[in-house]
């Protein structure tokens, strides 16, 4: 075990070094910034963001590095910060992902579910991507949006990417995703935000399978274009060939709701042309799928397409699966409260996206080390799993080299939390008052 959790670190330090021997390439200006010796080298400056808690800046760096008497200060930190360009966080992120990455299969399919999230900033009307004016006496603000694609089985964010709330196309940022994507078979889990025939499409020529939830029958969406079973829950094959070409002949298929359907210039599609001469013959593209409708409980109901066979995948199944996608869910949580995406020490939107980065890096290393700590099993009438508040504390500390393995396992494998499944009572709500932590900003 306590190998096994030097390897994690030992690869998290391999990404590292790895960004520092091409340091060139995630610089401004590669001729001059980190060539000369200062307090705060291009590894350094990349070890504090990783390490960052919620706490003041100055609190940070002090924290970093031991309340030495030459810690750098707030001001020369964000100087040297300020250095890094774009890429250098995300391209860590990939380099930890690849050193980390292993295939956990269900079915033979890795489970990958996406979805997205806002995070508030510090309000800057000079980010056009990012800045909201505020309507009916509301303050002004600054959103920037999350999107990712997570391992539902290793517990790992696998891709991310960052850009302004104005800016948001979450359905063509999972295109991409999937298009350069280097796993070779998977199954993606999405909720209603990722309904689109692209989208469908892109997974499809990949070689993928989807599980996606579309708006229900009695609204707009999928499903209200197509000539469904008057029932309550159906499981029904849909043989759809989709043109973005418009003539008298496809208005007369497309009456066949089932199997043609014209997709107009509004709604991207990348796998037809988008520009059509007057003689040219009318082109198709098959996109065979199932949708299914199945029963929540006696009143509600959820509507999915898929392309994963019945045989295989009954609705019951769909039904298990789709229900695994809250895993993402629980991770966003965590990542916001408890990892600290919630608080920045920076203004600008290249700066808070080095740190939403790191968070996500951090999320993923503390992950990988908690998953393998054995929770000694007792006669309690819950199962338990290792408290991910307390464990991503004792993996910062590992990380900084303040303990070692064998109290990193056995500090996480005390502090557990009791997992209680299937729980339907109703919460409870208290309406409070948003808390900022905006005033730690330096």
């Amino acid at each position: 075990m306590s190998n096994h959790i030097q390897i994690i670190k030992e690869k998290l330090d391999a990404a590292i070094s790895q960004l520092c021997d091409t340091s060139w390439m995630f610089v401004k200006d590669p001729a001059r910034n980190f060539t000369r010796e200062r307090k705060l080298p291009f590894r350094e400056v990349v070890s504090v963001l990783l390490a960052m808690e919620g706490g003041s800046l100055t609190g940070e760096l002090l924290r970093y590095f031991g309340c030495r008497q030459h810690t750098a200060s707030g001001s020369a930190f964000i100087q040297q910060r300020q250095k890094l360009n774009e890429f250098a966080f995300p391209a860590l992120f990939d380099l930890f992902v690849k050193n980390t990455d292993k295939d956990c299969f269900y079915k033979g399919y890795r489970l990958l579910a996406a979805d997205g999230s806002d995070i508030q900033i510090p309000t800057d009307a000079n980010c056009a991507d990012s800045y909201f004016p505020g309507f009916n006496g509301q303050a002004p603000y600054s959103l920037l949006h999350l999107d990712a694609v997570y391992d539902l089985l290793q517990h790992t964010y696998l891709d991310a990417s960052v850009c302004g709330r104005r800016k948001w196309n979450e359905k063509g940022v999972l295109c991409n995703m999937v298009d350069r994507s280097n796993i070779a078979k998977a199954l993606i889990i999405a909720d209603r935000g990722y309904e689109s025939y692209n989208l469908m499409a892109h997974i499809q020529e990949k070689g993928w399978k989807y599980l996606i939830r579309v708006k229900d029958i009695h609204s707009s969406g999928i499903a209200a274009g197509l000539d469904l079973p008057d029932s309550d829950v159906f499981d029904m094959d849909i043989d759809l060939n989709v043109t973005t070409r418009q003539t008298k002949e496809v208005k007369m298929l497309c009456q066949n709701r089932n199997h043609y359907r014209f997709i107009p210039h509004s709604n991207p599609f990348d796998f037809l042309p988008r520009e059509h001469r007057k003689h040219d013959p009318v082109v198709f593209y098959s996109l065979p799928f199932r949708i299914v409708r199945f029963a929540l409980s006696d009143s509600a109901y959820e509507t999915v397409v898929t392309n994963l066979s019945a045989e295989e995948f009954p609705p019951e199944e769909l039904k298990r699966l789709y229900g695994m996608r809250w895993g993402i869910e629980t991770s966003f949580r965590e990542l916001k409260y408890t990892v600290g995406l919630l608080h920045f020490h920076a203004k600008k939107v290249e700066n808070i996206t080095q740190e939403i980065f790191a968070r996500l890096i951090m999320y993923n290393f503390a992950e990988l080390i908690t998953s393998h700590v054995v929770i000694q099993k007792s006669n309690r009438k819950y199962p338990y799993k290792a408290n991910f508040s307390v464990a991503i504390q004792v993996c910062r500390q590992f990380l900084l080299g303040n303990i070692s393995p064998p109290d990193v396992e056995a500090t996480i494998s005390r502090n557990v939390s009791v997992t209680r499944t299937g729980r339907s009572n109703p919460r409870n709500m208290v309406v409070k008052h948003a808390v900022s932590f905006l005033y730690r900003v330096a």
